[in-house]
């Protein structure tokens, strides 16, 4: 836990890492998947359901409804990672 006991900088994370131009591309992609489902009745709002790509964007995987899947929060969030905390 990086910030016991200390104020998380909100305002610099989003100027390093949430306000680039990258993830506002990758947000607005996870977005457009969330909304497709939601349009079909797979999930709604405040259901605890998040869309899971089968194959991840960051792998290469597209929105496309073939590689779409509604899961619950607590499994789509929690995945195997290798030795250097990243994805497998």
């Amino acid at each position: 836990m990086p910030y016991v006991n200390k104020k998380r900088p909100y305002k610099k994370e989003y100027e390093q890492y949430q306000g680039t131009e990258e993830q506002k591309k990758r947000r607005a992609k996870r977005n457009a998947a969330r909304r497709m489902l939601s349009k079909e009745g797979v999930v709604k709002k405040g259901d605890g359901k998040d869309v899971d790509h089968k194959k991840p964007l960051s792998k290469g995987g597209t929105n496309a409804r073939s590689n779409l899947k509604a899961k619950p929060k607590s499994k789509n969030r929690s995945f195997a990672r290798t030795s250097t905390r990243k994805v497998k």
